[in-house]
């Protein structure tokens, strides 16, 4: 594959038959989505994995009123040593100022540097606009919901010079329906999402131009009605795109096959919903966002005393959950890179962020070359980058934060195989 000018300039597929180094092989597997075997390897080159969900990582989060341009870098840089050369920072409930402050400061680094600007196209606002009902809201601290306000999110695109691309809202909400209207007229993509609405509630929501679920089975009461609830109709409407978590502790796997079987492979993203305590050993923690949680040696992340009940975000990068819906839950390479690349750049391609998601996402002539060569290792279940390029810059190989990025910890379970469209166990 050429590279020219940051773009791909051309693309020689492997020869059937030998690997990379011309020796022979068992064959080149082919996506037709972009993701490329390298002759029976088990080396995947895809476009530029986009993570949707990133509240923090590598030590930072975006959400505790300290936030540096510095610590932006850090979260980028780290979670390019993993494979992904671009993320969305995403700020949850807090108070006005902290969430204008945090904007600001994400612009002054997007401004400040043209890579990191071109890893962070656009910034996800997942509340304050939510339910207060307890299981909907999550982690989102009650004091700090608050009705929607349309007026609330110019003083944050001007806070973040217009890089608010993706809010999450609970569509129940008085004024709801008005502010998905003018804020999809924005070019804003809406999300629904720590939600106890109806399906009524729903669909009118889809109707005023909706177009993603955020975390599609999380965020959600703890008991739903077996028929009437919140699930079916997101996943029913054609005109919602679902982001789902693939850590292995936010959905169980013949959970997460049936909904993205459901959803369909083209309307489903994988996201990380990652936590600045990615790498962290077990134990009680305190943060600012969520207060007081428990980490378990299953690097399941809770609210402290709900029982591992009430998830506190994820530990676990976009990485590890393409390891994680490969491996265990067994979903085919081929559809779990499109969920992870070309998918999540569909849904900004919808909103006023189009021209940062212009050619991103794909293998072809012309694209940015954002490119992300992994290798699968089937005797332990990790996918590990071996080269990275974001722009046509290589930013694995030498880097000044190689190999400090978190690893989670990672079992694969003997048996799963990848043989069907979209998952599920062969035996």
């Amino acid at each position: 594959m050429g590279v020219t000018d940051g773009v791909i300039s051309s693309i020689a597929p492997t020869r059937p038959g030998t690997d990379d180094s011309g020796t022979e092989d068992s064959g080149t597997e082919d996506s037709g989505t972009g993701e490329t075997g390298a002759g029976g390897t088990g080396m995947w080159l895809v476009p530029g994995l986009l993570d949707l969900q990133v509240n923090g990582y590598a030590g930072v989060d975006f959400n505790d009123g300290h936030l540096e341009a510095a610590g932006v870098g850090q979260v980028v840089h780290a979670e390019w040593q993993l494979g992904a050369p671009a993320i969305c920072p995403t700020l949850i409930t807090g108070p006005e100022e902290r969430i204008l402050d945090a904007l600001a400061v994400i612009a002054a680094a997007r401004r400040s540097d043209p890579m990191l600007r071109h890893a962070i196209p656009c910034v996800h606002v997942e509340g304050p606009h939510l339910s207060t009902e307890e299981g909907p809201r999550g982690a989102h601290d009650p004091a700090f919901l608050r009705p929607p306000d349309i007026n609330e999110l110019a003083r944050w695109q001007r806070a973040a010079e217009g890089a608010v691309g993706i809010v999450t809202i609970a569509p129940e909400l008085p004024g709801a329906l008005d502010y998905i209207k003018a804020a999809v007229a924005q070019g804003v993509v809406v999300s629904l999402g720590h939600s106890a609405a109806t399906r009524e509630q729903i669909t009118a929501a889809a109707d005023a131009g909706a177009a993603l679920s955020t975390h599609l089975g999380n965020g959600c009461a703890l008991l739903l009605p077996r028929h009437d609830n919140q699930l079916w109709p997101q996943l029913a409407d054609d005109r919602l795109a679902a982001g789902f978590i693939a850590d292995g502790h936010h959905l169980p796997a013949d959970m997460f096959v049936a909904m993205t079987r459901a959803k369909g492979v083209d309307r489903s993203v994988l996201i990380s919903d990652s936590v600045a305590l990615a790498g962290s050993p077990p134990g009680r923690y305190r943060t600012a966002v969520g207060g007081a949680v428990e980490l378990s040696p299953s690097q399941r992340l809770s609210l402290a005393g709900s029982e591992g009940k009430l998830l506190a975000g994820s530990v676990s990068s976009l990485t590890q959950c393409l390891s994680w819906a490969i491996d265990i839950a067994g979903l085919a390479p081929v559809v779990a890179f499109q969920m992870a690349t070309a998918n999540p750049w569909r849904v900004l391609a919808g909103g006023a962020m189009a021209a940062e998601a212009l050619g991103r996402g794909a293998l072809r002539i012309g694209a940015p070359a954002d490119l992300s060569l992994f290798q699968h290792d089937p005797r332990s279940g990790w996918i590990e980058a071996r080269a990275v390029l974001v722009a046509g810059v290589p930013v694995l190989a030498g880097h000044p934060y190689a190999g400090k990025g978190p690893e989670g910890p990672h079992v694969a379970k003997p048996g799963v195989t990848a043989d069907r469209s979209i998952g599920g166990r062969s035996k």
